[in-house]
């Protein structure tokens, strides 16, 4: 770090490399941050499964976030502050993350409002959440009661409430558009489409390609949406378009639309008739903040990257320990621009009971986050019911701040924290993700010194304690 500063004081290192070079830093020096905790008001006694195996009630735990699950979970990007959580009981609760003043403390979070079950409000579970793209006065909220729900931040209040008929997986809002429309994936193949400023389902775009798990427009472009499907095709629409779909990612094609004959010199492009993307459903779409590359996760257990541009198969290979099977929608995101050297993006991927940082580019892992908690866990309620569930990853959120136009939070963090992750999981947790922080030069040269001169002493009395065992013993030759 002294290097560092010395380089940037005398003029070799510009402050945009200087500035990289130390989120790279704390990019891939996440931990676990156990000391932050989320409270939300429910009673009763945790349950564990035990060192031998068998479930357990486990007293000392008593606090969840959620105590039936967390299901979802979205958090602003312009201050960084305000993260909302979905339960699989459909209630919201929405949680100022500046109430921890001290981020070197440890500290509980208590929700600052709550939203809870009611035939007003959501009647199932929670399947997705987000903010309003230029605004964190409101959020949306998709449920398994087949409704899009628009809700008043501050409040805590409904705004608005569409009902599509059919359950719904996941939706979008794109983050540069001005048309407002909500692109919502269902059981039914068609994409639906609501505009926020009319205040009704405006376009469908149909498909046969069975529900649709994933749904994400284009930084770059505000009238592109991809969608990814069951039967394992992503497609990519122009929604001003009367046929609608321009492109189908072809997990073959590693090449490009002008190699394969698919763009002529005029610059018109034919459409492929067929193509898979993965040879499962695809249930996780994202785009970097450029709107250079799209990312596709599959039941596969493949993440695929392709250039936006040509709708060329990067081919990135991230090996055999991805997961993912579950028949939901899986949120995924990668660092947002500016943060590393260009080529140098990090995807952040929940894999099920870790998080994985990966390389977009090579696809190699940089680091795995564990300690997400037991793999069976449950709760026992104050009236003795009992409730086990298989505990996983269900969400994952960037805390970033200054996020304006396409950026998901270029600032590491909000006001009181260097940079965090949060995640939500099904034994109704919300855990918390921070970079290790330098201390002082002197006292890092004083833990290695102290380190090294511990090792030294342990070989050393290693050492005298076989030499005074064989000294001290009688030997005789016969």
């Amino acid at each position: 770090m002294n290097h560092l500063l010395f380089e940037r004081s005398t003029g070799n290192l510009g402050p945009n490399v200087f500035a990289r070079l130390q989120t790279t830093r704390l990019l891939n020096s996440f931990r676990p941050a156990p000391e932050f905790r989320f409270d939300g008001g429910e009673r009763g006694t945790a349950i564990r499964d035990d060192e031998n195996g068998s479930i357990a009630p486990d007293p000392a735990s008593a606090l969840w976030a959620h105590q039936a699950g967390v299901n979802a979970l979205a958090l602003e990007r312009f201050d960084g502050r305000i993260l909302v959580s979905g339960g699989l009981d459909a209630s919201i609760k929405l949680w100022d993350l500046e109430q921890c003043g001290n981020p070197s403390k440890a500290h509980t979070y208590t929700p600052v409002a709550k939203i809870r079950r009611s035939d007003q409000t959501h009647k199932f579970g929670i399947t997705h959440l987000s903010f309003y793209p230029f605004d964190s006065a409101a959020f949306l909220s998709t449920s398994y009661d087949q409704t899009l729900k628009v809700w008043a931040t501050e409040r805590a209040s409904l705004s608005a409430s569409f009902s599509l008929g059919y359950k719904v997986y996941t939706h979008a809002v794109s983050p540069i558009a001005s048309h407002l429309l909500v692109a919502c994936g269902t059981q039914h193949p068609a994409t639906r489409l609501v505009d926020l400023r009319s205040g009704s389902n405006v376009q469908t775009l149909p498909s046969n390609a069975g529900a649709v798990l994933a749904t994400s427009w284009s930084p770059r472009h505000e009238h592109v949406l991809a969608t990814g499907s069951v039967n394992g095709t992503v497609k990519l629409w122009d929604i001003r378009r009367a046929g609608g779909v321009i492109g189908m990612l072809d997990q073959e094609d590693s090449l490009g639309l002008y190699h394969n004959g698919l763009l002529d010199p005029t610059g018109k492009v034919r459409v492929r008739a067929s193509a898979k993307a993965h040879s499962a459903p695809v249930n996780g779409l994202t785009w970097t903040d450029d709107g250079a590359y799209i990312v596709s996760a599959g039941h596969d257990r493949r993440i695929r990257v392709w250039d936006a541009a040509t709708g060329r198969n990067t081919l990135a290979s991230f090996g055999p320990s991805i997961k993912n099977s579950q028949l939901a929608s899986v949120t995924m995101f990668t660092t947002p621009v500016g943060l590393t050297h260009p080529g140098k993006e990090l995807l952040f991927w929940p894999n099920e009971t870790e998080i994985l940082i990966l390389d977009l580019h090579d696809g190699h892992v940089v680091s795995k986050l564990r300690g997400t908690g037991p793999a069976v866990a449950g709760v026992q309620s104050t009236r003795g019911a009992q409730r086990t569930v298989r505990n996983r990853i269900t969400s994952i959120v960037w805390r970033g701040s200054g996020g304006g136009g396409s950026s998901s939070g270029v600032v590491m963090g909000g006001t009181n924290m260097a940079g965090a992750i949060y995640s939500a999981h099904l034994d109704g947790q919300i855990r918390a993700w921070v970079p290790r922080l330098e201390g002082d030069d002197e006292e890092d040269e004083d833990d290695s010194l102290d380190a090294v001169s511990e090792g030294k002493a342990k070989k050393r009395k290693a050492l005298n304690d076989i030499f005074k065992g064989l000294v001290g013993k009688k030997i005789t030759f016969t």
